[in-house]
């Protein structure tokens, strides 16, 4: 198949950014070195979302550093609550670790008192080896009463220019016209997703709770070739890259990655090993995608109380969600 921040509990969300014209106020009273502060964007990025996809956009970081900073809109697998490739993770501690999970199973990335996100696992055993090689293939996001899908398509001949997402919204399957903003958002809740770049490249907001950076990228003849993967010809293995960042966490929240944010949790896996793996398939595979049943999980569906915007319908703004 042919193809070519600081942690996020001191970047505040785009909730609490507004934007005025190339400027970004802070806004957020647990961030007092910045709070009300108006941050001029950079020339090297004046806009925070650039009609053309391939310039950065200014993002604005209301950490220690306090400045306005230039960024692609697109996941950053080095940044924290980052998930890319063969499932290989950025805990909310820093800590980076690989999570194997089980060829056409689902787990619980993150489950907390109002939402809950799992992931459809993808992948393939070449022959001769004990495990599977696998990746993110869609994922599941649970929040009130509502549910939301994202995926990607099977697709056995890779094009930059052809879009592979799909999307489901309370059962119901929906689409977002091609090229960067387009925006589609619901109208019984406050959750909105927007295209990033032309094709393969969104972020899905639900102020004060979430957001989530999202990419489909395809396993390349280089990394076929580097990892012996064994990729078919006819289906280049499209996966999800992820990077998320999330608000308003309860100290109790659970998941392979939720787990990380927990301000007592220890890290088991051993740092400093090429590859250092965090195992709980046991507690956190659930029996869909959409299903809230593992040993772990705490967020109860029908039961959170909706999370209302602090600003009213504001639309997706930027955030520095990096390093």
């Amino acid at each position: 198949c042919n193809a070519e921040s600081e942690n996020s509990s001191t970047v505040m969300p785009a909730i609490n950014q507004i934007s005025t014209g190339e400027k970004v106020l802070c806004i957020n009273a647990a961030v007092t070195k910045c709070f009300g502060k108006l941050l001029s964007c950079p020339s090297e990025c004046p806009k925070r979302k650039p009609l053309i996809s391939k310039h950065k956009a200014c993002f604005a970081d209301c950490g220690p550093k306090c400045e306005a900073t230039c960024k692609n809109r697109k996941p950053n697998c080095q940044g924290y609550g980052a998930i890319c490739y063969d499932p290989r993770l950025i805990g909310g501690d820093g800590v980076m670790f690989y999570f194997h999970g089980e060829t056409g199973k689902d787990f619980s990335l993150i489950s907390d008192k109002n939402f809950q996100i799992n992931a459809h696992f993808i992948g393939r055993r070449p022959h001769g080896r004990r495990r599977d090689y696998t990746w993110v293939q869609s994922l599941g996001i649970m929040f009130g009463t509502h549910s939301f899908t994202v995926g990607a398509n099977k697709v056995d001949q890779w094009d930059d220019n052809a879009d592979q997402f799909y999307f489901s919204f309370d059962n119901q399957v929906f689409t977002i016209p091609p090229g960067p903003l387009s925006v589609w958002k619901s109208q019984s809740s406050d959750l909105a997703v927007e295209r990033t770049t032309e094709s393969n490249n969104i972020l899905i907001a639900i102020p004060n709770m979430l957001e989530l950076y999202i990419g489909i990228v395809p396993i390349t003849e280089k990394e076929n070739e580097i990892h012996n993967y064994q990729i078919p010809s006819d289906d280049c293995f499209a996966h999800l890259q992820v990077q998320f960042n999330l608000f308003h966490l309860s100290e109790n929240v659970e998941g392979v990655l939720g787990q990380t944010y927990r301000p007592d949790f220890k890290n088991p896996v051993k740092v400093g090993v090429p590859m250092p793996i965090m195992g709980g398939e046991d507690r956190y595979q659930t029996s869909s995608l959409l299903a809230t049943d593992c040993r772990a999980c705490i967020f109860k569906p029908n039961s959170s109380p909706h999370v209302e915007m602090i600003l009213g319908k504001e639309e997706i703004a930027s955030l520095d969600c990096s390093t």
